[in-house]
């Protein structure tokens, strides 16, 4: 393959080469790093990865002028290459420049590939809002093209993403629309059968957190047997995850002999496929279905040596830790069981509190890059022309456009974590609004209040840290739970703090101090009075009152008159008396003045491009009918 590499760099790095030429040259560097193609598949390790390497330093070094639809197909084969090899971060900024390229000279179909695998990187290193909002727009192209085969692999994709953020019925409606587009095509279209296969087995997983059992059977049953035979190692791991996802259905319904068989199958695969991941989910499978058996050492020994597993690789120390959790609880070992929960923790914690903070300096480069474009271009202007004093009023309106630019990736990841209690993604919109007008009433400058509204958003920062299984149970938490949870303002303390943002500072003492009490029995350490900051004492108030007047998983909404009489009940004791008094009667204000009060808050949700792109989808998802059975093959 490097014989054939040479020409292609030959044409790519000489002056004299046309744009014909060029394009040429692109098309022929796609195929050579398609990591479908067989001749890629025959290279050794080292030899893929040198081909990589110069690929990446010869589309690097392309003139300006070489910009096409060529280049943009090859950027899509780079970024999946990277996906495929495990550089997620190498494949994420060549995904981006696909997405720009495509956009300005490519065909919307190339665009919806080229979103696909923005998605798939941005979901693998953690960037979920960014994930969705690719895949929401990939799936838009693929309905209005009629592309069936692209709009199941879109779905699946994006359900995954979904899954991942604790939106497991909006996930069931996209697998539930995949499944239904495969079966709608001709008997024997192998790669229809396996993408239903596909969809089925992420249904039987939505459906177990769901604790919906009977169809969450019904789900896995239809998908191993639409994933028989599997012929490549990737399909085999889809099998094994199949297979394992039916032995914790069937242990959830105390059905540990049906279970048996489903192992030793999952073992069988997982050895032919020689993927550790594979061999990693079979143990797991294996290990439960040994403790639900009664055989609670045997069980927890099997664990045990995948646990081990887990912490060198990592990939896989999440699932692992989980299936530790449940395996103790199960057998009455509430000590080990709550370790573990906690070790979950902290592994939740610090994984996502490096993506975020990864993916937020990735936002600060990228519009430190476009200030210096933008310097430039003034540079050159005021060359030619003189250039007018900015007045106060504009440069004012500029700095906290600047400073909303600025936080906009931490305000997704916020966004993001509310999504698991409120679907809408618009209760740190309402929060921060309400707390700005709260700190307008108690007297505040414009410019705080504006700062107020800003730092409010990012209050729950902190629960991307908190495994969702802790944020999405339908009965009430446990105490331990509860206590576990509460880590999430200094986990959002610390985010903000390491967020490398001037004027935050305000953001971060929300975050941590928001569920301090004002007579001393909140956390995280037992603040009263004028100790806890005011601007966290305004937050609490509009943060309680936006959660006691929307549903969450395990309670209903309240009526804005009996949430803001519960208030008062806790008037001097969980909430500044003088600050108390203010916000009734701004809340009664607001409700006599502005009509429809959740509409009002969340005007500034209107700019997120993740709040429309999580519109867009909620609207495609509601074309999609959710009623089809699972058909049987």
């Amino acid at each position: 393959m490097i014989e054939e590499l040479e020409p292609i760099e030959a044409v790519l790095q000489s002056a004299d080469s046309g744009p014909e030429e060029t394009a040429r040259a692109l098309g022929a560097l796609a195929k050579l790093l398609d990591p479908d193609s067989n001749a890629l598949s025959r290279q050794s390790t080292q030899m893929t990865e040198q081909i990589f390497g110069r690929a990446v330093n010869l589309v690097a070094e392309l003139r300006s002028d070489a910009e096409s639809v060529e280049l943009g197909d090859c950027l899509i084969a780079i970024a999946r290459f990277a996906y495929i090899s495990g550089q997620v971060l190498n494949g994420l900024e060549h995904s981006q420049r696909a997405v720009g390229v495509i956009r300005r000279f490519g065909p919307r179909p190339l665009l919806r590939k080229a979103l696909s695998v923005l998605g798939l990187l941005l979901a693998d290193s953690g960037n979920f809002a960014g994930a969705m909002e690719a895949y929401a727009e990939a799936l838009e192209i693929s309905v209005q093209f009629g592309d069936p085969l692209a709009e199941c692999a879109v779905l699946i994709n994006l359900a995954c993403a979904l899954l991942s953020a604790a939106r497991y019925g909006e996930a069931l409606i996209c697998l539930k629309r995949a499944v239904a587009l495969c079966e709608s095509q001709p008997e024997g279209a192998e790669l229809f059968v396996f993408l239903r296969g596909t969809a089925l087995s992420n249904m039987s997983i939505a459906y177990l957190h769901l604790e919906d059992y009977a169809p969450g059977l019904e789900a896995a049953k239809a998908a191993v047997v639409a994933l028989d035979n599997p012929t490549s190692a990737s399909r085999r791991l889809q099998r094994v995850i199949a297979e394992a996802g039916y032995v914790r259905l069937l242990l959830q319904v105390d059905a540990a002999n049906e279970a048996r068989p489903r192992c030793e199958i999952a073992k069988r695969i997982a050895r032919e496929s020689g993927l550790e991941r594979a061999e990693l989910e079979a143990s797991m499978a294996e290990g439960l279905c040994e403790v639900h058996a009664g055989s609670v050492d045997v069980g927890l020994s099997r664990l045990s040596r995948a646990l081990d597993q887990a912490r060198v690789q990592k990939g896989q120390l999440r699932e692992v830790l989980y299936a530790m959790v449940q395996a103790n609880e199960l057998a009455n070992r509430h000590d080990a069981a709550l370790m573990y929960l906690r070790e979950l923790m902290k592994h939740t914690r610090q994984v996502r509190q490096e993506h975020a903070l990864l993916h937020h300096r990735l936002h600060l480069e990228a519009l430190q890059r476009q200030e210096e474009a933008r310097a430039a271009d003034t540079d050159t202007l005021m060359e030619h022309r003189e250039v007018a004093l900015i007045d106060k009023v504009v440069s004012e309106a500029a700095q906290r456009e600047a400073l909303k630019a600025r936080t906009e990736m931490l305000e997704r990841v916020a966004t993001t974590a509310s999504l698991r209690e409120d679907p809408t993604g618009l209760h740190p919109y309402r929060v921060g609004k309400l707390a700005a007008l709260l700190a307008q009433e108690v007297g505040w400058d414009d410019e705080t209040v504006f700062m107020v509204e800003l730092a409010a958003r990012l209050h729950d920062i902190g629960k991307i840290g908190i495994p969702e299984g802790l944020l999405v149970k339908k009965r009430r938490p446990t105490a331990v739970e509860i206590k576990l949870a509460q880590n999430h303002v200094l986990i959002g303390a610390e985010i903000l703090a390491q967020s490398n943002v001037a004027h935050l500072k305000m953001a971060e003492e929300i975050a941590r101090f928001h569920h301090e009490h004002w007579d001393g029995g909140g956390y995280p350490f037992g603040l009263a009075y004028s100790a806890i900051p005011i601007a966290a004492r305004i937050t609490a108030l509009a943060d309680v009152f936006d959660a006691m007047t929307h549903p969450r998983p395990y309670q209903d909404a309240s009526s804005a008159d009996d949430a803001l009489a519960a208030i008062a009940a806790l008037r001097g004791k969980q909430f500044d008396p003088e600050l108390t008094d203010l916000f009734r009667a701004l809340v009664l204000r607001l409700q006599r003045e502005v009509g429809d009060l959740d509409a009002y808050l969340a005007q500034a949700a209107c700019e997120s491009p993740f709040i429309r792109a999580r519109q867009k989808l909620t609207s495609t998802l509601k074309g999609f009918s959710d009623t089809h059975p699972i058909g049987r093959r």
